[in-house]
């Protein structure tokens, strides 16, 4: 017997082909472990820096605090809606990852119901806040500015419709879409804020005019907040479709990787230079 055939009788090891479905699973849960601890810090920002001062003092609580639309003498309206989407921001970033643990939605499904109604109330009350300053107290950036942040309210207000339709409707997977929708929509302040300080850091704040606040990265960065990571959201769902080749998959897991990576470095950047300092 020669040698080949000696070969060919032995048993083969079989390659194992890449799960890509299953590293697409990996790839996401590692990016939303990441931003739930970075929502968790900005988290404990407002509640330690905003609401002691609220609390004690009201509307003039908002005195001296680093906020382009805050505490204005003689306008009630406007400051009862900095007021407002301040605390409430706490509900917004603080629940958005909350809401999202599947272990929190089958282990406790009535607090999951009682938190998604309360998040989904806090964004719109935020969101339409949140409009009324940027076209009411003209306050950060310009024009550009305020178009992009609202689209975003927009963008909240369709989305926590179409979330509290589809689950009076009982259609509970289009449901999970748009509440993951609207999570990303809810989130845009904070993506803004890592992605902000992360560039800052990277680059020293190319595109950037810090004392106007305007430039070209930050144009972008009006409309990436939200486009961005609705983008990715969507590139997700197509990859969990069964007819997804494994070529899309390992694109969105390539994609994925580096706005992970950049994401943790911006949580670092906003932690030790906006958020931890103030604390």
């Amino acid at each position: 017997m020669n040698d080949a055939v000696i070969y060919q009788t032995l048993p083969q090891k079989q390659s194992r082909p890449i799960d890509t479905r299953r590293a697409v699973d990996l790839s996401v849960k590692t990016w939303f472990s990441i931003a739930a601890l970075g929502h968790a810090i900005f988290f404990f920002y407002i509640l330690a820096v905003f609401y002691p001062p609220i609390a004690e003092s009201g509307f003039y609580g908002l005195k001296g605090m680093h906020l382009p639309a805050g505490f204005r003498e003689g306008d009630t309206l406007g400051n009862l809606a900095a007021v407002s989407h301040v605390l409430l921001a706490a509900i917004v970033i603080g629940g958005g990852p909350l809401q999202l643990i599947p272990v929190v939605r089958q282990r406790a499904p009535r607090f999951h119901r009682i938190l998604g109604r309360s998040y989904l109330l806090a964004a719109v009350i935020s969101s339409i806040g949140g409009l009324y300053m940027t076209w009411t107290r003209h306050s950060i950036g310009n024009l550009v500015s305020q178009i992009t942040i609202t689209i975003d309210g927009v963008l909240i207000l369709v989305f926590a419709f179409l979330a509290v339709r589809t689950a009076m409707g009982r259609r509970l997977g289009e449901h999970r879409r748009w509440a993951l929708r609207l999570f990303m929509a809810g989130s845009a302040v904070w993506f803004f804020r890592v992605a902000l300080m992360g560039w800052a850091m990277l680059t020293g704040g190319v595109g950037i005019d810090w004392e106007s606040f305007t430039g070209p990265f930050l144009y972008a960065l009006g409309f990436g907040q939200y486009l961005l990571p609705l983008l990715m959201l969507e590139w997700y769902f197509h990859c969990q479709k069964r007819e997804t080749g494994s070529g899309a998959q390992l694109a969105f897991i390539g994609t994925l990787l580096p706005l992970t990576v950049f994401m943790a470095i911006g949580i670092f950047a906003a932690t030790m230079g906006m958020w931890l300092p103030r604390m």
